[in-house]
């Protein structure tokens, strides 16, 4: 598989994981900001989604990449390709820190990481699967340009799937 890619866009570096990432990362999966991922997380938990999101990068060609301010180098969030067992189909998805909520920048990574998917993955779909609670994602979802998806498979109960392009996989 090729490695992680290295996006830029106007205001952020999207960048493979660090370990120096972890700290910020483990803090926002044991907040309540984590509830509509099904957190808040234990630490070992998180460590498991922190290295699930980076090996996904050799098994399936995608996975997390975070969200650098370009201008000052603090890690802002994070945006990520999902795919695997647990997933339907590969799926994006983003979380931001609380710094930097409301600033754009999910809008401003998942367009960057929409596009790769679409023009140099080649990946013939891209869903989001979103808590039915939380609007924030689902009102991004819809400026992004997906559309609610009645007809896909979804991996919880309580999640809608949000399709940026695309058709269902196949059952």
């Amino acid at each position: 598989m090729p490695p992680a890619p290295t996006l830029h866009t106007k205001r952020l570096l999207l960048r493979p994981m660090r370990f120096s990432d972890w700290p910020a990362y483990a803090t926002f999966m044991a907040s309540e900001r984590s509830h509509h991922m099904s957190g808040p997380f234990a630490a070992d938990r998180a460590w498991g989604m922190f290295c699930a999101d980076h090996a996904q990068w050799d098994l399936f060609g995608v996975g997390a990449l975070m969200m650098e301010d370009r201008a000052n180098g603090h890690c802002l969030g994070q945006v990520g390709i999902n795919a695997g067992p647990f997933f339907p189909e590969h799926e994006i998805g983003w979380l931001v820190f609380p710094q930097a909520e409301g600033l754009g920048y999910a809008f401003e990574a998942a367009s960057a990481l929409r596009d790769w998917a679409r023009d140099v993955r080649r990946l013939p779909s891209l869903v989001s699967y979103i808590h039915m609670d939380n609007a924030r994602s689902r009102t991004l979802a819809r400026r992004l340009g997906a559309q609610h998806d009645l007809a896909a498979t979804s991996p919880a109960q309580n999640t809608e799937v949000y399709r940026h392009f695309g058709q269902p996989a196949p059952s």
